[in-house]
């Protein structure tokens, strides 16, 4: 993975490890701390392989640290870290957690197995301080460069179809689009202003169901035969309070992307939006007239354009060759004793349907893994299976409160699909132990959005990593 760095002299008692690295290339190149008073330049040595990145290993004091670069006669910091402004200047900064200094084991990667040992928090802690700082920091540039330098064009399939929806299409008929065209959203055209201005996505076929089973609901199934898609929207922005100071609701504007735009913006733009999916949108003229839909853009596509680039030189990416239970990753069922966890949402395939959905729309999660009594995995239920009762006009005959999950996705299985709870094909799942490389190939196909983290032999879940947690960990 990496060579061997030149260490410090303080290598006493009471001080961690951490490994340093300069990715950007030069002649020399050496490194200050705040920890040496700024007057001990440490030389740092070229990676075996990869002569353009610099490392060096420091052992340092729990608590925080500043840092600097000398890179051929000049100060520098490293823009893509932590950093503040100081006495010298910006300079990068680094915690060392005091949790570290209780010298735990340190598990070797080759025999680590699959038995799911290292699923301790601490174990997990251990290695990003240990093992992968430094990885990250190589990978996270590399990526990054690469995403900086390729557009959105390339995820342009050389034929397909896009859905648009005209936003005075009937809601009722609109969903049914959907689960026709087996397309979770939709982006939405307006004829009178000549330009797109919103999705239809399936958290408003959920809104909506959920709106029809309140008491005084000013919304009735008769009239989604005629409440057009605009008249749901503006009608939204009211239920969800977003109103101005002059109690006018205000409308939100439309993610999109063009052609040309950075591969790395798109999914910055995605990931702060915190949408799944956005339009990418070409005019060649200069006030934006006469839009073209040319692609719905993904985070699966664009993890598919890294796997592609990097696939043949996944030794350049170190971090990808470590399991994910040893890196920051994914939401994790709390272990015992375990404080200030994040909870983590599982449901019983008798729970009511109405229950799944206040879940999906209150924990802001896009799925929920459906587990017996001993918490193995059985199915899951995402927010795009909504659009299942659609077929038959089955939520015009159902009580969300009285259909389970079990019944509710029974309805949009094929006829001809073998019965069973379990479905193989729509829970896809990976060890802890299964290294990130793995997970991303896994993520990058066609319709996967998630991986649940699952224990071998018993399939009892331990966690889930989506498409976004893997983008949010690759681009820091």
């Amino acid at each position: 993975m990496f060579g061997s760095g030149a260490a410090t002299a303080h290598d006493n008692a009471g001080v961690v490890p951490m490994r340093f690295v300069w990715p950007y290339g030069g002649r020399s190149v050496f490194l200050s701390f705040s920890f040496t008073g700024w007057t001990e330049h440490i030389p740092m040595s070229p990676m075996e392989g990869c002569p353009t990145v610099f490392q060096v290993i420091c052992s340092l004091t729990p608590g925080h640290h500043q840092y600097k670069f000398f890179v051929d006669g000049q100060w520098r910091h490293d823009e893509h870290q932590r950093s503040v402004s100081g006495n010298y200047g910006v300079v990068n900064t680094v915690f060392v957690p005091r949790e570290l200094y209780m010298d735990p084991p340190v598990f070797d990667l080759e025999t680590s197995g699959s038995n799911m040992e290292l699923d301790d928090v601490f174990s997990r802690t251990e290695a990003i301080a240990r093992v992968s700082e430094a990885d990250f920091q190589v990978s996270h540039h590399r990526i990054s460069a690469f995403l900086a330098t390729h557009t959105a064009y390339e995820l342009l399939p050389e034929s397909g179809k896009v859905v648009a929806l005209d936003v005075n299409v009937p809601v009722k008929q609109a969903f049914h689009i959907l689960h026709e065209q087996r397309v979770p959203m939709a982006p939405l055209w307006d004829f009178l202003k000549g330009q797109f201005v919103g999705v239809l996505s399936a958290l408003d076929f959920i809104l909506i169901l959920r709106e029809l089973g309140n008491n005084g609901s000013n919304l009735t199934e008769e009239e989604l035969e005629t409440h057009s898609i605009s008249a749901w929207k503006e009608g939204k922005l009211h239920l969800s309070r977003q109103m101005d100071g002059n109690g006018r609701a205000h409308p939100k504007h439309l993610v999109h992307a063009g052609p040309y735009d950075s591969l790395k913006d798109v999914a910055l733009k995605i990931l702060q939006n915190k949408v799944s999916t956005i339009p990418i949108i070409h005019s060649s003229s200069r006030d934006g007239s006469f839009p073209q839909l040319l692609h719905l853009a993904s985070l699966s596509g664009i993890l598919k354009c890294i796997c592609r680039h990097f696939r043949h030189s996944a030794s350049s990416l170190p971090v990808l060759q470590l399991p994910i239970c040893r890196i920051p990753l994914g939401t994790w069922v709390p272990k015992i004793g375990e404080s200030n966890a994040q909870p983590f949402a599982m449901l019983r395939p008798n729970a009511s349907l109405g229950d799944a959905l206040s879940l999906l729309v209150q924990a802001e999660v896009s799925s929920i893994p459906i587990v017996d009594d001993n918490d193995s995995l059985l199915d899951i239920y995402s927010r795009s299976d909504i659009t299942a009762l659609a077929k038959d006009k089955a939520y015009a005959q159902i009580h969300l409160d009285e259909i389970s999950i079990h019944q509710a996705l029974q309805l949009g299985q094929d006829a001809n699909s073998p019965y069973g709870f379990y479905n193989g094909q729509r829970c896809q799942m990976c060890l802890g132990s299964d290294p990130l490389h793995k997970v991303m190939e896994q993520l990058a196909n066609p319709g996967v959005r998630r991986l649940l983290i699952v224990e071998a032999g018993s399939k009892r879940v331990e966690g889930i990593i989506s498409l976004s947690d893997v983008f949010n960990f690759l681009l820091g």
